[in-house]
């Protein structure tokens, strides 16, 4: 059984879990562990988990000391640990560009995948992207169903339309391939817009859990306990604008894709689409890593805080500025690098 075959759905699709078993690594221990971000953003070891004894986790610096490493003379593990432990987010898409920059071989590439789960939960994101696609080839064509990613690239293996299989052989002309070539072609760009609808819908997980905390902190706000609380209320000001303004530049750009892909297919060419898709791979780093950081925030919050009457405003407000600030700068960090998109018109 391959190392892709051990690692569970909900670890495969998470943002900020990498199970360790994907990488060439020589240290036993740490091929069976995984490598998580910790609420203050901290990339750190989880050797094991359990709902009973709780997470065992590790700092990266403290491998040589866990395994009796030499400090003089460190195998290549803690190297390889301390430049992925730096990787802002741990989701497929971004892991494929930061391994391949990095030159880290991955033992399974099945690894690098979503899973089928998560495949069939992204149909309906995948609609917006594939829709104009579709009616530039079969037209309006009430009789061509589409329930997965997968009917797509069949309707171009196998059109079943004269003036289908025409549009096709012009699609082949415009973008320089062979018709043969279209459903190879289909599964790249299937890939690409996959990767968006895959962090929308991180987007809208997370969504409702930032709304409550945003609420959460209002409420301290007015909290006659907390109202004269001047660090506590430059934290929470602090943490509001970093988080609206994130949300609104993530948006934004959802926004700019969806209106640049819609474009492109109404005068497409094979530079357009390069363009196209090299800007959208460009982004994975950067929306994944603020994604993750903002998911592994809420989670935390979720977590400790299901709903309005856990914990009391004490306990809130402690958790704020213990945890919830840390590392909120590493956030804005990553949104400052993401690529300009305003070419993808």
């Amino acid at each position: 059984m391959s190392d892709a075959n051990k690692i569970s759905d909900v670890d495969r699709d998470s943002l900020h879990i990498l199970p360790l078993s994907i990488l060439p690594l020589e240290t036993p221990a740490l091929k069976r562990a995984r490598l998580i971000k910790n609420v203050r953003l901290n990339s750190v070891i989880e050797l094991f988990t359990d709902k009973d004894t709780g997470s065992g986790q590790i700092d990266v610096e403290d491998l040589p000391m866990e395994f009796n490493w030499s400090v003089t003379e460190p195998p290549a593990d803690l190297a390889m640990m301390r430049k992925i432990g730096n990787l802002p987010s741990y989701d497929v898409y971004s892991l494929r560009i930061s391994l391949r920059e990095m030159d880290i071989a991955v033992n399974d590439h099945d690894a690098l995948k979503l899973s089928d789960t998560m495949n069939k939960e992204l149909t309906s994101y995948m609609t917006d992207f594939t829709r104009p696609l579709i009616l530039q080839i079969y037209g309006d064509d009430e009789d061509v169903k589409i329930d997965s990613f997968e009917d797509v690239i069949k309707l171009f293996r196998d059109p079943d339309m004269k003036k289908a299989l025409e549009k096709i052989r012009i699609m082949s002309a415009k973008l320089n391939i062979k018709p043969e070539e279209i459903p190879r072609f289909m599964e790249d760009y299937g890939d690409i817009f996959l990767s968006l609808s895959y962090y929308r819908k991180c987007l809208d997980t997370i969504e409702p859990t930032i709304s409550e905390f945003l609420d959460a902190m209002d409420e301290l706000r007015d909290n006659y306990q907390f109202k004269t609380d001047q660090n506590l209320g430059k934290t929470m000001a602090e943490m509001e604008s970093t988080i609206n303004e994130l949300m609104a530049a993530i948006t934004g750009r959802f926004e700019n894709f969806e209106r640049g892909t819609k474009h492109m297919w109404d005068n497409i060419s094979a530079e357009r689409f390069r363009k196209v898709e090299e800007l959208i791979s460009g982004y994975h780093t950067t929306i994944g890593g603020v994604l993750c950081s903002l998911s592994v925030k809420m989670e935390a919050w979720s977590r400790l805080f299901p709903n309005k009457s856990a914990g009391g405003p004490g306990k809130r407000a402690e958790f704020i500025m213990s945890e919830m600030k840390q590392g909120m700068d590493k956030i804005t960090k990553i949104e400052d690098s993401a690529p300009m998109l305003s070419a993808l018109g």
